[in-house]
């Protein structure tokens, strides 16, 4: 799964922000207690063995009717008792199956769980099969929401009466955790597994999804059609699925298997360039593991108002619709966007469908897997650097919040379950493996994978299973790495320095761990360049204080510690900013240069460090260019003078559109008049974050034309320009604009809202309507209010206040005051 937090931001426009979070996450936190609760795997006493289930909707009550025949066997031992997870359901008959037809059985049901009785214990390993009839009820369930995952109500109904005008109609399942008994009865737990026939009897105006493949679609009475899908290979309770609606099927293949693409019809045309890239994954991820693709065919569908990012269901991936769009809006969309998630959900169909936790505690051998192929597809599919920039993108995620570092990978003590749906099952774990990766070279690794997932094939796993495949593959004992990085919190956080001995002709190298608790053992390779060419040299930290010794005639040009650039850690690297330059022009790394960039960035006046800035411009990685970009202090007149052209030419021509409109940001910022001609030109473009830069760097320059060009995108704009229309029309337009920025703030995401505070601040000092004055503060005091941990909140306070001032001198200057008031106390207040 791709969970999807609705407080979290892109980072789009929180990058500084968060950037600061990171750098005060060095100091170490404090550790809170343990919760009591050990969170053993599920007992069986019965294993799952076939589910089908007869089911059909009720779209005005929102319910499903339902009939389910499971097929078990009592494990172990006999058992004369079924337990099964059915939550908010009425239960209307239950019965024993027999050749010669039923038997009534006895139950309770507490609206949690039902508890039947069988008529006499049932040997161990002997199949039976109940039949209960029941009605699904996931509206009137009170289930608890998690920000990770949402509501747990496992079956959503999105707009069953039509009421929204344009909204499709559908109905879609979500299962994970432990929600999926909500809409069928079953062992709602990872530790099961299960075969299944699902039969939906739905309009006949409508397209289906289920696991597996349809076997049947038969007319079922006036305008409705009954369609039947079989899974045959067992999945968890958690991954089976369904979704109804209006979707067009874009067909495809791989190796003779069905890969079907559901979308919106009006998105249908996108479908390839969406998920065209799906018969590619499928072939490199089967050979890279060893293991092909275990399915018997794959579907990917995109629904409205999903509770999290995406869902590996058994055979069938569900998506937020985040992975729809227009053609003009995929030009603005990025690898850690859609063609991540694809790469995500695809590869959970081995690491989390095919072998699948063995418990909630155990979930990084599905997540942390997940996460990891973000960067073995990044590296296939557009090289070494964007590889890199994943991992990194990922070590960067994990270490931002300190909150991580309390918990381990595997943790057997949580609050809730979905609290394992974290940066650290996710961002730590795919680290860690890419570490491991590293660690035993990448052969005997993915051979250990192999084997992993051969052992425990349509079972479960955890990570000890995990470890003694990748031991029997490399002929390692590999408890040291577990122990410290599967069952420990936190990770290193150290100090390097540097010294060279020119009597015994040797380069020191003291790395100092400075984090809480015992020192990590950490493998790595060191590379000392001299006269411009590099001596790797393996090494080894076991220490609190290593000091680490090569041989090195001259003083070096570079000491470049972890040049593999691997390594789960916090640094301070104390190298000479002329240090960071050679490593930026030698070091083969995306990091290294990364590292060096950042250290110039560090130090604006240094004309070493301008001139380290200039030549990131050119860099080959598109994500270093934007970050060189972005990284310039234009206040500086001869770093101006040099940088502009270049700049200019980026603007205009560079072939990554980040980097365009990375450009075009930073020039609009410089208000000179000299770059309107090419503002003007940008405005042409098909990237909606283009135009949106564009039309910002030419506002302060010819505001009457930004303002006619603004109301010239009404009639098409999304995201970037959007929120530039709104600065736009609250910089320079009126009491006209109002209705459009008031509409187009209440559509937009939590972080289009953000980017519209500054036209809100605008407009809002200078409108004499009291009632225009009251919608917009509200909205603002209520954005606010909703995300003051992740926000500058007190920044907004004093834009708030900026507002009271140009408000002063109007006719509600004391409504304006009183509204002011209100919102501050308000935000103040909030937690």
């Amino acid at each position: 799964m791709i969970f999807s937090v609705p407080k979290r931001f892109s980072g789009l426009l929180l990058g500084a922000w968060l950037l600061a979070a990171t750098a005060v996450a060095q100091a170490p936190p404090e550790v809170p207690a343990a919760p009591a609760t050990y969170r053993a795997a599920a007992r069986k006493v019965n294993d799952l063995v076939h589910t089908k289930l007869v089911v059909r909707f009720d779209y005005a009550k929102r319910y499903l009717y339902g009939q389910a025949e499971l097929t078990l066997k009592p494990h172990g031992v006999a058992t004369d008792s079924l337990r099964l997870d059915a939550k908010g359901m009425d239960i209307k008959t239950v019965a024993l199956m027999q050749n010669t037809g039923s038997i009534p059985l006895k139950f309770d049901y507490n609206q949690h769980q039902l508890l039947i009785h069988l008529p006499q214990p049932i040997p161990a390993s002997q199949a039976y099969t109940v039949a209960i009839e029941y009605v699904a009820k996931p509206d009137e369930l009170n289930a608890k929401s998690s920000n990770a995952i949402g509501p747990a109500k496992g079956l959503f109904f999105i707009n069953p009466d039509s009421a929204i005008a344009g909204k499709p109609v559908q109905i879609w399942t979500q299962g994970e955790t432990e929600s999926n008994s909500a809409w069928f009865p079953t062992i709602d737990k990872p530790n099961q597994k299960t075969t299944t026939e699902i039969s939906l009897t739905v309009p006949s105006k409508y397209v289906t999804l289920s696991n597996g493949r349809m076997v049947s679609s038969a007319t079922a009475g006036p305008g409705l059609r009954t369609d039947t899908w079989k899974l045959a290979e067992p999945c968890a309770p958690y991954l089976v699925m369904l979704a109804v609606g209006d979707f067009k099927i874009t067909k495809d293949t791989w190796r003779g298997k069905e890969v079907n693409y559901y979308l919106e019809p009006r998105y249908a045309a996108q479908a390839r360039a969406i998920f065209g890239q799906t018969p590619a994954m499928l072939e490199f991820f089967s050979q890279r593991l060893g293991v092909d693709f275990p399915w018997n065919k794959y579907s990917q569908i995109v629904v409205r108002d999903y509770t999290a990012g995406a869902m590996e269901n058994a055979s069938a991936s569900l998506f937020g619709e985040q992975a729809q769009g227009t053609a003009r809006e995929l030009l603005d969309w990025e690898y850690p966007g859609v063609e991540r998630e694809i790469a995500h959900e695809l590869f959970h169909h081995w690491f989390g469908d095919y072998v699948t936790c063995e418990s909630w505690s155990n979930l990084t051998v599905n997540e942390s897997f997940a996460n990891f192929s973000e960067i073995i597809w990044a590296e296939h599919a557009h090289g070494p650097d964007a590889g890199a920039e994943q991992a990194e993108r990922s070590r960067r995620t994990y270490l931002r919040d300190p909150s991580n570092y309390a918990h381990p990978l595997v943790r057997f003590q949580y609050a809730e379950q979905d609290d394992m749906f974290d940066n650290v099952s996710y961002q730590k774990g795919g680290s860690i493996l890419n570490m491991l990766r590293t660690e035993l070279g990448e052969e005997v690794f993915f051979k250990g994978l192999q084997l992993y997932l051969k052992q425990n094939a349509f079972g479960n796993g955890e990570a000890h299973q995990l470890r003694l495949a990748l031991e029997e593959a490399s002929g390692r004992d590999l408890n040291w790495f577990f122990n410290q990085w599967y069952y420990r919190a936190g990770h290193p956080v150290v100090s390097i320095d540097y010294q060279w001995d020119a009597v015994r002709q040797r380069q020191a190298v003291v790395v100092r761990q400075t984090q809480t608790g015992a020192p990590f053992v950490l493998p790595l390779q060191v590379d000392v360049y001299a006269n411009g060419r590099a001596q790797r040299y393996p090494a080894t930290l076991r220490h609190a204080v290593d000091t680490l010794y090569f041989p090195a005639a001259t003083r070096p040009d570079l000491v470049n510690i972890d040049a593999e650039n691997v390594l789960l850690w916090q640094k301070q690297d104390h190298k000479t900013l002329a240090e960071f330059a050679y490593q930026y022009r030698h070091a083969p790394g995306y990091l290294d240069r990364r590292e060096a960039l950042a250290a110039a960035k560090a130090e604006p006046a240094n004309p070493l460090a301008q001139k380290l800035l200039l030549a990131g411009l050119t860099d080959k990685s598109p994500a270093l260019r934007q970050l060189a970009t972005e990284s310039l202090d234009l206040k500086n007149a001869s770093l101006r003078k040099a940088a502009a052209p270049l700049l200019a030419k980026l603007a205009a021509t560079d072939s990554s559109g980040p980097v365009r409109t990375a450009a075009l940001t930073v020039l609009g910022g410089l208000k000179e008049k000299r770059y309107t001609a090419l503002f003007t030109r940008a405005l042409a473009s098909q990237s909606y974050r283009e135009q949106g830069a564009a039309l910002l760097g030419l506002l302060p320059l010819a505001p009457t034309q930004a303002l006619a060009r603004a109301k010239a995108f009404e009639a098409d704009n999304q995201g970037a320009l959007t929120v530039a229309l709104v600065n736009v029309y609250g910089q320079a337009g009126g009491p006209a604009q109002w209705p459009s920025m008031l509409a187009k703030y209440d559509a937009a995401d939590p972080n289009g809202r953000f980017g519209m505070l500054e036209g809100f601040v605008a407009i809002l000092g200078r409108l004499d309507d009291a009632t225009a004055l009251e919608q917009g503060l509200t909205r603002l005091r209520d954005f606010t209010v909703k995300y003051k941990p992740y926000i500058p909140w007190e920044r907004i306070i004093e834009q708030f206040q900026q507002v009271q001032q140009r408000q002063a001198a109007r006719p509600q200057a004391a409504r304006a005051a009183a509204l002011v008031a209100q919102a501050v106390a308000a935000i103040r207040a909030a937690k």
